[in-house]
């Protein structure tokens, strides 16, 4: 293989497989792990003439910022190409910032650029197959990078990714999880953590959940002392097999470095080239008393294991509320009932009187969340304002539901607004989606308006924890309406510094930047409320032990502080503007843009591209994120979600007058015009693509499977002067990789795996095949149907002409009967229409045209001109087709598809 390296670039961005933030379930220790010894054994590492030499991580923390680079070199030992693979997982709140290959005496640089400049190329490769770049969920919380490449015999690849994110402290401890999964035996493997924290290190641990207690104790190496922590696990290939005879190795899981500082000092302030930062994190404040009103939905949807562990999890949630406490239980299905209607104290009667009404309750009816909500709000508004001896308790509004609302109130727009002037600022309100029926973006905005935060639950076995250890977070509240000021001439650019309350075992987290020659005026003053008292503090710079701190760490501590800036004012503009409509959202998208590209992070509105690397067709690979809320791969079953290309804005709430277009059926006939069946409205929308004869463009292409259809149109002769040639789908090409399937069809034949000696079959046969997982069959004059076990059902229509046709020759069309098990990586001109979206048409009025009507279409952020118009559908009725009324999208359906039509034309129907 050459020197540009005959690349099957599959970016696959999981973001989840060699390092994580967060705590992770500990999985139980396998039994027969090797003893540590020192005798060096000869071992074969090798898998398929493929050598893994090294893969070494390396983690440095800088006052909670932390900086990743995960670095894996790849031999062949062949006498042959091989392909070999980089496949980690990383943190979903990670931000990539850079990304290397080096092979065959080549590197391959990543280069950040935001998604409009990377957008032709992205599509050009999405369509094309192999190289476009994917970014996938990957369990809870991870996401995972794959990318796969040959490389020719007796030769080696060096990859190297970089990642950072900020640490956020949880239960008492940050947590560094590395998620370890080599699949085979490495030469050389290497962990090495190295953490600096100017307060000092308090606790240091480290354990593996793919080891034993005792092994651990004996191979990683673990130490503290004053600022700085160390953790070294650097395994033998002899102490890596799952056993001593094994090839296998035992290294799957993950590593998890967990450590706290000292808590000493209420100040925690770190300055450095122009930026600060300040933790704010006391301890030994007495605990408030609060107010906990729990919202539960009791839908017939949350029947089985969902409200058996929503009982179990309210049932130790009670068992674990203080005495102090005042507490009310409102349930909402169709109706809406309390508990007791008004805040009681946590007594022991009134606990358990509240233990049984739970074990009771049952499920009924549909969801009103606005009710639900709205009573539990009115309950805590009315304590804080008729018993004054609640009024200084920290209130708290917790929610659970599993789906949409569905009674009552159901606009979403609507249900937001209400809450937010019931709650009017006064108590956080906390929303847990269980399972993923729910709109967890809804659910985010509705949080983030009312001072709290939305969190997923998990349908799985440990979701009675999952509930507990959330309310574990909020359990013990410390303070109440804190704010951290700073002079506004010294300081700018201040990243969220006003918090509704502050809980035992978390952090607050505040960075800036201060003004040149600013520093010696520079303080910051913290303002709350305690129990019993205010709570006041003023913390200073301690200029001398700034500079003791730079002799320590140098560059690295400037270079952190700043990014660390950049990190949490990039998370929270793009936190904003989910709640953000218009202009104002424009203006914040801009600003987190501008940050992204200037502090080089791959975020959502910026793409990676590999300079210098390119496949047969010159197109180069993409490393994109997805959407905040996408949901992991193996979670996802037939569950149609969003994954948004990278022009089209994210989804917006939805109102009563949008239309939800979830599955279509679509298909793509005549000359050639698209139709996008909307059967619930029983709508259609439509389009055509005028391009000339020999064209092949991209219909389907599953990025997650790599299953396309691609059609190549031919021309119609005009029959008369001045007459516009027409074009038809000629031949269409279907392939599926993951099986060596290909299919091409004309109106002469169908041939199965052409090029290779397949069977070819006639429009006159009748005939059913199967290979692996695709079925064909094909109905004698009239159609084939190919359907793809876990994939798609897809007609092709054969279209003859007859004496006086306005058509010269034959031609064919092309259906989609069912898409719901393609992956939410399906894009080509039919295959993004597989995916939900919004659009809303208002205002029809006569056209140009007076026998149509003209209509003005808002989708996918663009106001257009539509028309209403006839077109025909050949899906049931091959030979004479049924009408359609459809709103026609004109200039080749410019802002309906995703980019540009030129986009989807692809080199070959294969």
């Amino acid at each position: 293989m050459d020197g540009t390296m005959g690349l099957r670039a599959l970016l696959c961005v999981y973001l989840a497989s060699l390092l994580v933030l967060q705590a992770v379930p500990t999985q139980g220790s396998p039994t027969g792990r090797p003893k540590v010894s020192k005798k060096r054994q000869t071992v074969d590492t090798a898998v398929d003439g493929v050598t893994i030499r090294s893969l070494k991580v390396n983690c440095k923390v800088t006052s909670r910022f932390a900086h990743y680079v995960i670095t894996s070199q790849v031999v062949n030992n062949a006498d042959e190409a091989r392909e070999v693979a980089f496949d980690v997982e990383i943190p979903k709140t990670a931000f990539i910032s850079d990304f290397a290959i080096t092979a065959d005496g080549n590197a391959f640089i990543g280069d950040i650029k935001d998604k409009v400049s990377a957008w032709k190329q992205y599509r050009k490769a999405a369509v094309s197959g192999e190289n476009a770049g994917l970014v996938r969920a990957s369990g809870r919380t991870m996401e995972q990078f794959a990318i796969y490449l040959n490389i020719g015999p007796r030769s080696k690849a060096t990859f190297r990714l970089t990642y950072e994110e900020v640490l956020k402290r949880r239960l008492k401890q940050y947590d560094i999880v590395i998620k370890v999964k080599p699949k085979q035996l490495v030469q050389h493997f290497e962990i090495d953590v190295d953490i600096f924290e100017p307060q000092g290190i308090s606790k240091l641990d480290a354990q593996a959940s793919f080891l034993s207690k005792e092994l651990a104790s004996q191979l990683i190496q673990k130490s503290f002392s004053g600022k700085k922590g160390h953790v070294l696990f650097r395994p033998t290939v002899g102490q890596q097999q799952s056993c001593p005879t094994c090839s296998t190795s035992l290294l799957n899981g993950d590593f998890k470095v967990t450590y706290d500082v000292n808590r000493d000092q209420l100040c925690d302030l770190l300055v450095a080239n122009n930026h600060f930062a300040h933790f704010f994190a006391p301890q030994n404040l007495t605990n408030l008393n609060k107010n906990v009103v729990f919202v539960i939905d009791i839908s017939t949807s949350m029947e089985g294991q969902k409200v058996k562990q929503t009982k179990e999890a309210l049932l130790k949630i009670l068992g674990d509320i203080r005495p102090g406490d005042y507490f009310d239980l409102v349930l909402f299905g169709s109706e809406v009932q309390s508990w007791r209607g008004s805040l009681v104290q946590a007594s022991p009667a009134n606990l358990r009187a509240a233990q049984d009404f739970v074990r009771r309750f049952f499920l009924a009816g549909a969801t009103n969340l606005n009710g639900g909500l709205l009573r539990g709000i009115e309950i805590l508004n009315q304590a804080q304002g008729s018993l004054p001896e609640l009024s200084n308790h920290a209130s708290i509004l917790i929610m659970l539901t599993d789906g949409e609302p569905t009674e009552g109130v159901t606009d979403r727009s609507q249900i937001l607004e209400n809450v937010r002037n019931a709650i009017r600022g006064r108590f956080p309100l906390y929303n847990l989606g269980f399972g993923h029926d729910v709109d967890f973006n809804f659910l985010e905005v509705m949080s983030m308006e009312n001072n709290g935060r939305a969190q997923r639950i998990y349908e799985d076995h440990d979701a009675t924890q999952q509930l507990q250890g959330f309310y574990d977070q909020v359990a013990n509240p410390l303070l109440v309406d804190v704010e951290l000021l700073y002079p506004p001439d010294t300081v700018s650019a201040l990243t969220q510094h006003r918090h509704k309350q502050y809980y035992e075992g978390s952090e607050i987290m505040v960075a800036g930047r201060i003004a040149d020659h600013k520093l010696g005026s520079f303080k910051a003053d913290v303002l709350a409320r305690g129990e019993g008292q205010e709570f006041k503090t003023t913390c200073l710079v301690d200029e001398g032990e700034m500079k003791k701190l730079l002799q320590e760490r140098g560059h690295m501590l400037e270079n952190h502080v700043e990014r660390l800036w950049a990190y949490l004012t990039i998370q929270e503009l793009l936190a904003k503007r989910m709640k953000l409509e218009g202009k104002e959202k424009a203006d914040l998208t801009a600003k987190a843009l501008q940050m992204s590209l200037a502090y080089q992070f791959v975020t959502p509105l910026t793409s990676m591209t590999i300079r210098g690397m390119a496949d047969q067709d010159g197109l180069e690979p993409v490393i994109d994120k997805p959407p905040e809320d996408s949901l992991p791969l193996e979670m996802l079953g037939n569950r149609k979600t969003f994954m948004l290309s990278a022009l089209q804005p994210s989804p917006t709430r939805s109102s009563s007058n949008i239309q939800q277009l979830p599955n279509q059926v679509t298909g793509v006939d005549t000359d050639p015009h698209f139709l996008i069946h909307v059967p619930q409205t029983k709508d259609t929308l439509c389009f055509n693509i005028n391009e000339e004869p020999g064209v092949v463009l991209s219909l389907v292409q599953d990025l997650d499977t790599g299953f396309s259809v691609n059609g190549q149109l031919i021309g119609n002769k005009a029959r008369s002067p001045g007459q516009q040639e027409g074009t038809y789908f000629g031949r269409l090409g279907i392939s599926n990789p993951a099986t060596g399937f290909r299919l091409e069809v004309t109106p002469q034949n169908i041939t199965l795996n052409p090029g290779s000696g397949g069977p070819v079959f006639s429009w006159k046969d009748q005939a059913s095949l199967r290979q692996h997982e695709v079925v064909v069959t094909i109905n004698r004059k009239r159609n084939l149907v190919v359907s793809v076990e876990d994939g798609g059902t897809f007609e092709v229509v054969l279209h003859r002409v007859w004496k006086g046709s306005a058509v010269t020759q034959d031609f064919l069309g092309f259906y989609v009967l069912d898409s719901h098990r393609m992956s939410a990586w399906t894009h080509g001109l039919l295959g993004q229409f597989f995916h939900p979206f919004d659009y809303k048409v208002s205002d029809p009025h006569p056209g140009s045209d007076p026998t149509k009507t003209d209509a003005t279409m808002v989708v996918k952020g663009h106001q257009l001109t539509v028309t209403r118009g006839l077109q025909k559908d050949y899906s049931k009725d091959p030979q004479h087709g049924a009408e359609v009324t459809c709103w026609f999208v004109h200039n080749n359906g410019a802002g309906l598809i995703d980019g540009v039509y030129t986009d989807y034309i692809v080199p070959d129907i294969f």
